[in-house]
């Protein structure tokens, strides 16, 4: 299991849902803290401040899937599909992701700081507007990807592979051209100078 930054643990859950059917469920409003959620379908599912606190995902689907103004705060989710899933405003402080598809992903604002996606395929993925303070991109595969507006502050980037991204207004004061993929990536000017800095160019 990919760890935590900081050695924060794996919240502990005091109960579990497992094996059921939530397609098309809408959880708006909703609260769970610290459940166990196992092999759930919630393909087609909505929520509109819907909550998860401390809650631990494996094998759910969240295919097709809309969350808006919802928090997902400190989960962890190990083998989920989010195909064509939409976080909208969301928060997603702290949670961890490991082995989750991400293909049509489209992410539109919130807050995903310290959020843990080391290796993550977001090569079809949209994020933007997307507040991503100290995130952990360690290996991210974001080839083609579209990651605009990104605050990416302190965030983990080594041996990220963004060539051929769309970068234009992130924030890329975190990215060392030195072990970040970045051939045919899209930028704008005020970015170039940030990445000639950092490769020590002297620019007059």
């Amino acid at each position: 299991m990919a760890e935590r930054r900081f050695g924060v643990p794996t919240p502990e859950t005091t109960s579990t849902v497992y094996d059921r059917d939530w397609d098309t469920a809408d959880v708006s409003g909703q609260t769970y803290e610290n459940i166990a959620f196992s092999h759930v379908d919630m393909t087609d599912s909505t929520g509109d401040g819907a909550t998860f606190s401390e809650c631990v995902f494996r094998n759910v689907d969240f295919n097709v899937s809309t969350f808006t103004n919802s928090a997902f705060l400190n989960c962890t989710f190990t083998g989920c599909n989010f195909f064509d899933a939409s976080f909208t405003d969301c928060k997603l402080v702290g949670s961890m992701f490991e082995r989750c598809e991400f293909d049509l992903l489209k992410v539109r604002g919130g807050d995903w700081s310290m959020a843990g996606l080391p290796g993550a395929d977001l090569r079809r993925a949209t994020l933007t507007g997307v507040r991503m303070r100290e995130a952990d991109l360690t290996g991210a595969r974001c080839a083609g990807a579209t990651l605009t507006r990104l605050v990416l502050t302190d965030a983990v980037l080594h041996n990220a592979d963004l060539s051929g991204c769309d970068l234009r207004g992130s924030d890329l004061s975190a990215v060392d051209p030195f072990n970040v993929k970045l051939q045919g990536a899209t930028i704008e000017p005020d970015q170039a100078f940030v990445l000639a800095s950092a490769l020590g160019v002297d620019i007059r």
